[in-house]
Parts: C-alpha cells; structure tokens; sequence
C-alpha cells in the first residue's frame, strides 16, 4: 500500500472516493516490485471520466518492448453517480481531486481520490502544533 502523506499536510481532505485504475501487466508487475511515486499526481475531470496524472510507476525491467511510460495519464474507474459527486464538488470554490492511497483489494489495485481544500500556512501550522501535543501526550 502506498500512500501520498504529502496530501495530508498540504490539503484538508473532505469526501474520499475508490476507485479501480487501468492498468498495464507491466505496470501491475512493477507497483508490487514497489517504487511508487506520488508527488506529482493529481486528478482531472475529464469530459465525462476521471483521470489521474502525473503518478509515477517505474518501468518494470523484466518487460520486452511493451514496457509502460511511467508517467502516463490512467483511466481511474468509477460508476457514474460517484463522477457526478464529484463533478458537483469540483464546482465549488477551491476544491481540488487529490489522489490519497493506491492499494491492492483482492486481484484489482484501487486508488483513493479525495476531494480536497488547500490548506492556508495557519492552518498547516495548527494542524502541526495539535501534533506535537498528541507526540507529547502520547510519551507520557
């Protein structure tokens, strides 16, 4: 399972999605070999699907001339009443698609999108002082 903690500090989180990817076989091969990169995805709504970009799956080496690029936009599959929710909270003001979690259920990989609200420096700051406090509670 790998997750984005960078989406967790620099977004408030507020409505969570799963979501199935489209995946290739050499793609599949290398997320289990490991080396996932989230620090440049987002998702986009585009037309009526959703899709993520920027995600970072390194090509797998065993692969022959059917190797993936690692950073090529995915389908993300979701069923049309969650693409609505999501569409009519893409229309409010501030609101973004961040990819959360990418983990294996079952056979299938899912992906976590949420949709999200950037966070302002004082919030950020907040968010790391109730930190500390839980850190220090925590080793008493």
């Amino acid at each position: 399972m790998y997750t984005n903690r960078r989406a967790h500090y620099e977004y408030e989180l507020l409505e969570r999605f799963e979501a199935g990817i489209s995946l290739t076989g050499s793609e599949v091969k290398s997320i289990r070999a490991g080396g996932v990169d989230f620090r440049d995805a987002f998702a986009r709504l585009h037309g009526g699907n959703i899709d993520l970009e920027g995600l970072y799956i390194p090509t797998y080496k065993e692969a022959t001339y059917n190797n993936h690029e690692p950073r090529r936009t995915r389908r993300l599959l979701l069923h049309r009443e969650e693409i609505g929710k999501v569409r009519r909270g893409l229309e409010q003001k501030g609101l973004t698609l961040v990819p959360t979690r990418l983990y294996q259920k079952g056979k299938f990989f899912k992906v976590e999108i949420a949709l999200a609200r950037g966070k302002k420096l004082h919030d950020k700051r907040r968010a790391e002082a109730e930190k500390t406090v839980r850190r220090e509670l925590r080793e008493l």
